[in-house]
């Protein structure tokens, strides 16, 4: 049973300022009804007792786990620098503000 036609999609179409050819009208009325068709489908299948989901399969983070290690020595890091200035980057003022 087809639950968009052709009309349906011109009356649509006009609701929404569409101007459609007749054969934009007739393309469009197939591809929606199998949308809809496939909507009934799934919402039949999902009951009340279905969860709603995101994703049909599980997500998982793929990341490693976060774990601390040695870190790199401040003034070695410094020393290749071109600038540094109390233990920081040196960096060109661009704000025109007073340092």
């Amino acid at each position: 049973m087809s639950t968009i036609d052709s009309a349906e999609v011109v009356r649509l179409a006009g609701l929404a300022r569409i101007d459609l050819t007749e054969d934009e009208v007739t393309r469009l009325a197939g591809e929606l009804d199998v949308i809809v068709q496939a909507v009934a489908t799934v919402s039949e299948v999902a009951g009340p007792g279905v969860p709603a989901t995101s994703h049909p399969i599980p997500l998982t983070n793929v990341f490693r786990d976060d774990v601390p290690g040695e870190t790199l020595d401040r003034d070695e890091v410094l020393s290749q620098a071109p600038e540094a200035e109390d233990g920081k980057f040196a960096v060109p003022q661009i704000l025109g503000e007073d340092a």
